[in-house]
């Protein structure tokens, strides 16, 4: 038989040897979760093992599994019953069930209300941030068009307005924070307009960077070769992600008859794009986590809380022919607007294509994305990794002490509330790297606390000066 033909166009489908008319939890929770997320199909008269057994009172099953959505289901979701009859003459009782729009959809029974989305091919109670997410689909809306009380007087859009320009050419007044989603007339920010400030105050809106010593975390964090946690922006969170990478990033090269070639470890374009989804696309309502880079001897792995919107494996899928499906649709939309991002949702196609394009890749280097219910990985190889070493690397070179220190003193004068994160990105360097040689200087202070504070340069005859940096400079 083929299924394909049997139940359509629906993609997510389960099948059950008989209607258990006293435990019809065993299959409305396939109901709810169709429902619930992208559709699905029932399939009576089919057993687990795909041996078809068929139905004996088709009709009356049919009755009865109207019957039971009608009173189990809250509210009733869309649904079609149809027959087919095989060419043994065994009939098979189909319940398509459609995407709603009133979600989410509860099963009843024993008192209790339970919704069910589908993961995988199993259909699953949904966690409360499922559900969430589900109330916020039932209104027709979403997490990060959702109204704060955070003010917009009180926030700075420096980053918001440096991006706008250099893109488009144009001034960002306060008026576009409005027409860009990101607040209301009333001077209230949305989520989105939240996590877009200069100053986020959406506090698990963060970005942690470690480059490992290895091939995994045996070694913990002590084993760390740098590391960096970042706050504040999206916008700030794609610039300090990206020079993180390629501070901890080598270029071999090869020579060619006329020049030289240059072979990249991990490819700009491609991580750009992986790092740009995880924070567009990630659920914005699991608290508990925060966007990952981690990168190792051999790969680089950006993690994104939340897992594919429609409840797939994209292990399970073709990358290639996903639909786009924008979990948080504002975001995205102001990533399109500054440069970042394109609607026709190609991301996928340009981690791999930027891969492909390099002429060190090979097959077994290509790109791979996982997911599960709770997260989204992207996988870009080291493409110089098992590299023979008789290829000449051009590495990043540690800048003589004198020469680094007098860079950092030449910023602190042009900027004195520059953060340490800044000038390592400025100089290519860690932060660490820039405290420990602000401490080794001794005449640079951070005056202050966090954001508030600035430096100040002393004279280092000065005998009453303190050496050594504050620590809550940023």
């Amino acid at each position: 038989m083929d299924m394909e033909n049997l139940i359509g166009e629906t993609t997510e489908y389960d099948k059950k040897a008989a209607l258990e008319v006293k435990k019809p939890k065993s299959w409305c929770k396939s109901v709810s979760a169709f429902a619930n997320t992208l559709g699905g199909a029932l399939i009576f008269g089919i057993a687990d093992d795909g041996q078809i057994v068929g139905l004996t009172a088709p009709d009356s099953d049919a009755e009865k599994i109207s019957e039971i959505i009608k009173t189990r289901m809250e509210p009733i979701p869309e649904f079609r019953l149809r027959f087919h009859r095989t060419e043994g003459g065994k009939v098979l009782l189909i319940l398509d069930v459609f995407k709603g729009e009133e979600t989410p959809y509860y099963y009843s029974g024993d008192g209790t209300l339970e919704a069910f989305v589908r993961i995988g091919n199993e259909s699953v109670r949904a966690s409360a941030t499922e559900l969430k997410r589900l109330v916020l689909r039932g209104r027709n809306t979403s997490y990060d068009s959702q109204m704060t009380l955070y003010r917009v007087e009180d926030y700075a859009f420096s980053k918001l307005r440096e991006r706008y320009k250099k893109w488009t050419g144009n001034s960002f007044d306060n008026k576009d924070l409005v027409s860009f989603g990101l607040a209301d007339e009333g001077g209230f920010l949305t989520n989105a307009g939240a996590l877009i400030a200069d100053e986020s105050p959406i506090r698990w809106s963060r970005l942690f960077c470690t480059r490992w010593n290895g091939l995994d975390k045996s070694g913990g964090t002590m084993d760390a070769l740098d590391d960096a946690e970042y706050s504040g922006s999206v916008l700030s969170l794609i610039e300090n992600g990206e020079a993180f990478i390629k501070r901890n990033a080598r270029m071999m090269w090869r020579k060619t008859p006329n020049s030289r070639e240059e072979l990249p470890e991990y490819v700009e374009r491609s991580y750009h794009e992986a790092l740009v989804n995880a924070l567009a696309h990630r659920d914005y309502l699991v608290y508990g986590s925060e966007v990952h880079i981690d990168i190792y001897d051999d790969r680089l792995e950006i993690y994104s809380p939340g897992g594919m919107p429609d409840g797939s494996m994209i292990q399970d899928r073709d990358p290639l022919t996903v639909p786009s499906t924008r979990r948080n649709p504002v975001l995205a939309d102001v990533f399109n607007r500054l440069g970042y991002m394109e609607r026709k949702g190609s991301g996928f196609g340009k981690i791999l294509n930027g891969y492909k394009t390099q002429i060190n890749y090979t097959e077994d280097k290509r790109p791979t994305f996982r997911s599960d219910r709770y997260q989204f990985t992207v996988i870009m190889p080291n493409l110089n990794y098992g590299v023979p070493q008789d290829v000449p690397q051009r590495v990043p070179q540690d800048v003589p002490q004198d020469d680094l220190d007098a860079k950092i003193l030449a910023l602190i004068k042009k900027d004195n509330k520059i953060s340490t994160e800044k000038l390592g990105m400025a100089l290519g360097v860690s932060y660490k790297t820039i405290r420990r040689h602000i401490k080794a200087m001794g005449n640079v202070h951070y005056i202050g606390r966090g954001f508030s504070g600035h430096w100040e340069i002393h004279d280092k005859s000065y005998p009453h000066v303190e050496r050594g940096v504050c620590k809550t400079a940023p």
